[in-house]
């Protein structure tokens, strides 16, 4: 395996030259005009060996499963456009094609240029013919799936895409079949990932108020994930992809768990406005608002500095007693972990593995949190906690060693308490364990964020 750049691409497999054939025979150039998308270019590097970042990851062999050998057009029924997506025009663009031909398939796309290459597939930019609309189209070769077992690996995260609807996930506009390929049309996003913005930063890692903007971002997108039953299983910078407009979507879900999840209504407890020890949460004040978003056009090389973390005003007015004294009112929260869920299953990347993985004891949606952890650790000081000199240092690393932080950068007592709660090698003491994102969002670190409004935020 090896560390997966833009929309589960990992670069250089042994199963890319089907593709390029592929490429070839679709499109005649390779070449895309828009300096904005050639961010995504370079975003090639190997998880198994050691490149820019040193990361490498690692999986067993998923079970053999055959994928429906469907219509050599699309077999992705719904032409209902996302919520969320409800004004895109690249959903009528792909709609009128449909209409037009009866059917969506390879042909009607022209592939630009290569942007990265997956342990699954590779993934291509590609403009609906005539449209100027532009898809990240990830190419699989089902063949060389079906003689590596990982047929199953596909159609996972195929039923996953198909399932997400949410503004920091990734949109599936199409999926279809031919007699030799798998494909999956989805977002493009021409910022890159985290990881290469991440590189372009002073010291090679963003600002507090920077990381805490994406983490933000990322929190709810597992949250989300969560309440379907989904383990991530794949956190990390590569993963996280930029949007034209700085805002991020997860990507690559090959990797993911489905499971079962129950609902539940619960009440938290107010313990203070300090910092909170592990597994105790309270309830933090929220502004009335934010400040409003302007429209921008991502730059690439540009760190975005969130705007949404806005600072009390006299507006902001505080519940009061009856004798005066402030206090908060604790909210019903709905929470939906899937506590229950065990996976025996060996995967992930090196540095951002849990414990419990390592150690083969089975995991559960708890392994996300702690990769949550690992995450925030590497935007703050550019590097991730436990890596060494090679892949069996870092693993006896993570289970042996304690956590510890570098003296430069200096980050706030938050940011390292929010850090040393997830990264608690004891699954069931880890923050998040019983009750999800519910209990990191209510973090002191977090505090002042407007959960509602997020999306609205500007990253400029």
């Amino acid at each position: 395996m090896a560390s997966k750049t833009s929309e589960g691409s990992l670069t250089n497999s042994s199963q890319s030259m089907s593709v390029n054939t592929l490429a070839d025979q679709v499109s005649s150039s390779l070449s895309f005009t828009d300096p904005s998308n050639d961010s995504k270019t370079n975003n090639n590097k190997k998880k198994s060996e050691q490149g820019e970042s040193g990361k490498s990851s690692t999986c067993r062999p998923s079970t053999s499963s055959d994928i429906s050998d469907e219509s050599t057009c699309s077999s992705f029924s719904s032409s209902i456009n996302k919520p969320h997506k409800a004004n895109d025009v690249r959903w009528e663009a792909i709609q009128a094609v449909r209409t037009k031909h009866g059917g969506l398939g390879l042909n009607h796309f022209r592939l630009l240029k290569r942007l990265g290459c997956g342990d699954i597939g590779t993934v291509h930019l590609a403009e609906l013919n005539g449209t100027r609309c532009y898809f990240a189209m990830k190419v699989m070769d089902k063949t060389a799936l079906a003689s590596r077992k990982k047929l199953l690996r596909a159609q996972t995260e195929r039923e996953i895409l198909q399932c997400l609807d949410h503004p920091f996930l990734p949109t599936l506009y199409s999926h279809f079949e031919t007699e030799k390929f798998s494909c999956l049309v989805m977002e493009f996003c021409p910022g890159g990932d985290l990881h290469t913005l991440r590189q372009r930063q002073p010291g090679k890692r963003f600002t507090e108020q920077a990381a805490k903007f994406y983490v933000a971002e990322v929190l709810l997108a597992m949250e989300y994930l969560h309440m379907l039953g989904i383990i991530y299983r794949d956190l990390k910078p590569e993963n996280v992809l930029v949007r034209d407009d700085g805002h991020v979507m997860l990507s690559d879900f090959d990797l993911s768990l489905r499971c079962t999840v129950s609902l539940s209504i619960v009440r938290s407890t107010n313990l203070g406005s300090e910092g909170l020890s592990k597994n105790s949460v309270s309830c933090s004040q929220q502004p009335a608002c934010i400040q409003q978003p302007s429209c921008i056009s991502m730059a690439p090389t540009s760190c975005f500095g969130p705007r949404f973390f806005s600072s009390k005003s006299k507006k902001d007015k505080k519940p009061k007693t009856d004798n005066g004294n402030h206090q908060v009112t604790p909210l019903p929260e709905l929470v939906a972990e899937p506590t229950s869920a065990r996976s025996m299953s060996f995967v992930g990347t090196h540095e951002y593995l849990a414990p419990e993985i390592i150690k083969g004891e089975g995991h559960g949606s708890a392994v996300d949190w702690w990769t949550f952890g690992i995450f925030l650790y590497e935007l703050l000081f550019g590097k991730t906690p436990f890596k060494g000199s090679g892949n069996r240092a870092t693993l006896f690393n993570v289970v042996g060693q304690p956590l510890r932080f570098p003296e430069s950068p200096v980050v706030s007592f938050a940011a390292r308490d929010l850090i040393r709660s997830l990264l608690v090698k004891e699954p069931q003491h880890r923050l998040a364990y019983k009750r999800g994102a519910t209990e990191i969002k209510q973090h002191s670190f977090f505090k002042g964020v407007n959960w509602a409004l997020v999306r609205c935020a500007s990253p400029t």
